[in-house]
């Protein structure tokens, strides 16, 4: 029987959240210093180290992960709908309401609604198609 699972040759890997060697001994380290060592950085950034901010502001404030964004977009009924709301994506990226990022991430979105659509009109055409075969089939007969 072999070592690891097929498709996993380096074994399942570390447990999620687990923390390393080095991570577990600073954190015995820094447990019963961790508020003087906070106040210090405080203190030495504010003093104009700007090292020691970025470091502070790095723990304080984390980098977002997705965020609600506001953008008019028209009511889409109709794969037709879909070109109005991709040029109102466009119109707030080019002027700044919205990051290309998000942008792209709600075209992304519009696309998938397209494929939707795509998907249902294409399922109506099999039906269409099945009937006529069926009716067909009866005439034969």
């Amino acid at each position: 029987m072999p070592k690891f699972e097929k498709g996993h040759p380096g074994g399942p890997g570390r447990p999620r959240g687990s923390r390393n060697a080095v991570n577990l001994l600073l954190d015995q380290l820094a447990e019963g210093e961790a508020e003087t060592l906070v106040r210090k950085m405080i203190d030495v950034a504010t003093e104009g180290d700007r090292v020691a901010a970025r470091l502070v502001l790095s723990r304080i404030w984390s980098a977002p992960k997705g965020r609600p964004i506001e953008v008019d977009l028209p009511l889409i009924r109709t794969p037709d709908d879909l070109l109005l709301a991709h040029a109102c994506v466009v119109a707030a990226v080019s002027d700044g309401r919205l990051t290309p990022q998000d942008g792209a991430s709600l075209s992304s979105m519009l696309e998938t609604h397209r494929r939707a659509f795509e998907l249902v009109a294409q399922e109506q055409k099999i039906d269409q198609l099945d009937a006529r075969v069926r009716e067909y089939g009866d005439e034969v007969k």
